[in-house]
């Protein structure tokens, strides 16, 4: 079992009369990389903020290694953090602006200069050390601002929405190579997002945030999988919601009556017979056709079909109830209007609160 590093012990966070965290409790590991997502103004930053000391609790304490840490101020907090605008210096070198923590905490000369060549070294860039933040791409700067927030060794290191800024490409590179840098030196990473595809590929665990409350917390597969709540299955990616209730449980499994009368064989957990429930099967997990024996069929009429390059999306209107379907391209497309079936297995679909 690795150590517990950071701890959010019944932590809230007022403006005024508006409440933004209310009694957060939350355990991070030495060396884990955890998300904090949500929608805009779901709290995620204001943690992060608390964590790095540039806000206080109202109410609550945080610790770091078994010490509270929620009235020192930020540069006593041995924290790295990396922000989205990069908050580079533009008068300085990459170099000298990768120094700067350094300098701040009296680092002698000759180690700085090696650290700073470790640091460079580690996202790459030791070539571009005397160039001028002006001079380097959007993500370069962010590596220089990785490197900045790295190099005087901090226990955790704090990133607030750091890819927001770059493109599509550049932004899936820059996950690759944090999550890289994260295993090879055994960082603990807090990493803020709103991207849920940044969040599933990066962390070891995402906390999904909603109304300054953590709906769900756990890996990656399980907040996508097996969400907890309507709102985590909704934001997580696309989902097909189905209304209903639980006619009868057996072990991990159950059968959900639905309005129609359709019954359909689920994964569950924790549901008793009677009990009003939601289904959600993602769009991925659908197949063309009837399927295998035992597994769940959709069938209505197809209104549109979407071309992704890489999947088809077909929306299937099954009776009143409306489905999203992801097809592989290379099948051949339903047209508008066509009678279509598809199926899921009932492990591919997971019973949550409605």
């Amino acid at each position: 079992m690795r150590e517990i590093l950071i701890s959010f012990d019944k932590v809230s966070k007022s403006f005024g009369s508006l409440s933004v965290i209310e009694g957060l409790d939350l355990v991070i590991e030495k060396g884990e990389f955890v998300s904090m997502l949500g929608p805009s103004g779901s709290g995620k930053t204001t943690i992060l903020m608390m964590l790095a000391g540039f806000e206080k609790p109202t109410r609550g304490t945080i610790s770091l290694a078994g010490r509270r840490i929620d009235s020192l101020p930020p540069y006593k907090r041995n924290m790295g953090v990396v922000f989205q605008n990069y908050a580079l210096f533009p008068h300085l070198t990459v170099a000298d602006n990768v120094a700067f923590p350094l300098r701040m905490r009296h680092v002698n000369r000759t180690e700085a200069e090696d650290r700073v060549k470790r640091a460079l070294g580690m996202v790459q860039l030791g070539s571009l050390s005397d160039r001028r933040p002006s001079q380097l791409s959007g993500g370069q700067q962010q590596r220089v601002a990785l490197a900045r927030a790295l190099v005087f060794e901090p226990q955790v290191v704090l990133m607030d929405e750091p890819l927001g800024a770059l493109d599509k490409k550049l932004r899936e590179q820059m996950q690759l190579d944090i999550r890289e840098l994260h295993r090879r030196l055994g960082l603990t990473i807090v990493f803020v997002t709103h991207d849920q595809t940044e969040a599933l590929t990066m962390s070891d665990r995402i906390a999904v945030f909603n109304h300054g409350k953590i709906e769900q917390l756990g890996r990656p597969d399980e907040i996508y999988d097996r969400p907890a709540t309507r709102f985590v299955a909704q934001f997580i990616g696309e989902t097909n919601l189905i209304g209903g209730s639980v006619a009868e449980t057996f072990g991990d499994r159950a059968v959900v009556k639905l309005a129609n009368g359709q019954r359909i064989n689920v994964s569950t957990a924790g549901f008793d017979a009677g009990s009003n429930a939601s289904i959600s099967v993602r769009p991925e997990r659908f197949n063309p056709g009837p399927g295998r024996p035992g597994s769940n069929v959709v069938s209505g009429t197809v209104t549109d079909v979407v071309y992704y390059g890489d999947h088809l999306q077909i929306v299937l209107d099954a009776g009143g109830q409306t489905f999203l379907i992801k097809s592989n391209r290379h099948e051949s497309p339903p047209e508008i209007g066509e009678h279509f079936e598809a199926s899921f297995a009932p492990h591919d679909c997971w019973v949550i609160e409605r």
